[in-house]
């Protein structure tokens, strides 16, 4: 059985990412930045002569609830806080990694933890935990990036938001007058019964997330591809289609064939 899913969201077809350090129009805006750029583009300081950058972010809001006349009265909501570490290894080899608390220290998630290896701007490689490039949020998904709190529905409750994984691919960038074309494909740890099999008792993409063993194996012995192709035009904004799809069920147990294998396929603007 394959499942078929296509995601188009217009608020997020034409995606913008600041400069940090620069002057822009504003935080959503863009100069020259493409959405896969976005996993080094973060709020960090250089440590002096060093090849070490840290830095790092928080977002707390406050709430006030009225239902029916009757109050909760107000509270604090510590929702998030990242922690940024990169490093230029070698004159062509960068690592990077974030680590996340949310709600205070109820979750602790090794988000990203990444090591390229530029080969041509057309051809590098990249491997670690990675941020699976679906849509055109879960890879730009940072706080300061954007003039919102809530995450949209689309990157929630559709595909699993800060979706990463253990995996391993190649990515590209090339730029011609304003224009630019970009290119991401890799095989990772995938999907899982979680899909089909959760607490909201219906098909649920986004529940493959709480999967916390896809960092050392994939649920079934088969990988997840990835792939995505990007095309921006300097200060008009970038377009792009995303792919990913994989096997989601235990289809051999103890090397019998115990059911058939049963896909999912996800098309995202």
């Amino acid at each position: 059985m394959r499942t078929y899913i296509f995601i188009c969201s217009l608020s997020l077809l034409f995606t913008w990412l600041p400069s940090y350090g620069q002057d822009t129009a504003g935080p959503d805006s863009v100069a020259g930045r493409m959405n896969l750029d976005a996993i080094y583009d973060r709020p960090a300081l250089d440590l002096g002569k060093t090849p070490v950058a840290i830095g790092g972010y928080a977002e707390l809001n406050t709430n006030y609830e009225n239902n029916d006349g009757v109050s909760e009265g107000w509270s604090f909501h510590m929702r998030r806080m990242s922690l940024f570490l990169s490093s230029t290894v070698g004159k062509r080899i960068r690592f990077l990694t974030e680590l996340e608390f949310e709600d205070g220290t109820k979750e602790i998630n090794l988000e990203t933890a990444i090591l390229d290896i530029e080969l041509h701007p057309l051809l590098n490689l990249r491997g670690g935990v990675l941020l699976n490039p679906i849509g055109s949020f879960n890879q730009n998904h940072d706080g300061p990036n954007w003039e919102f709190v809530d995450r949209p529905v689309m990157a929630t409750e559709v595909l699993p938001a800060t979706w990463s994984n253990a995996g391993a691919g190649i990515f590209g960038k090339y730029y011609f007058r304003d224009y630019a074309i970009a290119y991401e494909c890799y095989l990772t740890n995938g999907f899982d019964e979680r899909i089909i099999s959760n607490d909201f008792n219906r098909t649920r993409l986004a529940s493959t997330k709480e999967n916390e063993d896809r960092f050392e194996e994939t649920a079934n012995g088969t990988t997840l591809l990835n792939g995505k192709l990007a095309f921006s035009k300097r200060g008009r904004g970038e377009i792009g289609l995303s792919y990913m799809g994989g096997i989601y069920n235990r289809f051999e147990l103890d090397g019998l064939s115990v059911d058939r294998k049963r896909r999912v396929d996800v098309l995202a603007a």
